[in-house]
């Protein structure tokens, strides 16, 4: 593998996806201070359009990172928690409590893969299936976050 080609500089978030152990919680850590930034401000709509991005070029990257291993859904590609983390981080506020619940959760839900998660991680192939799992680990603990910012902030 080129570990040189963008592809793989990309799949792998700037190389955090080959730290071990547990190659996806770094990703997910590496994508922290990234969203962070692009919600700063309230900055919605860039955000969203920062997930776009980071979905379409983790459907590149994977699929090249893939055919460059050998491999399918390598451990070391992590854009995907990328944009499952943006996800999860759009309703937290950028107060630390709330990003820590992003962090946790969204570890929780790509960890754990309770239905649909595990349809999407077991049931599409290639880098769609790759990128789908996270995003809707992202959708489910960031809707979390949502309900509990509703309750407890009004």
């Amino acid at each position: 593998m080129n570990k040189a080609h963008p592809a793989i500089i990309l799949a792998s978030w700037f190389y955090s996806g080959f730290l071990k152990p547990a190659p996806g919680t770094w990703g997910s850590l590496a994508a922290l201070p990234f969203g962070a930034l692009l919600l700063y401000n309230d900055s919605l709509p860039v955000m969203c359009a920062a997930i776009a991005i980071v979905f379409a070029v983790g459907l590149w990257s994977a699929k090249i990172f893939d055919q460059q291993s050998g491999t399918h859904d390598n451990k070391s590609i992590v854009i995907d928690e990328v944009a499952g983390q943006w996800i999860a981080l759009i309703p937290a506020l950028l107060t630390w409590q709330y990003i820590l619940m992003a962090f946790v959760l969204f570890r929780a839900f790509d960890i754990l893969k309770p239905w649909p998660i595990s349809f999407m991680d077991k049931k599409l192939g290639g880098a769609m299936g790759v990128m789908l799992d996270d995003v809707f680990a992202g959708i489910f603990a960031g809707t979390i976050i949502l309900i509990i910012r509703i309750y407890y902030d009004g």
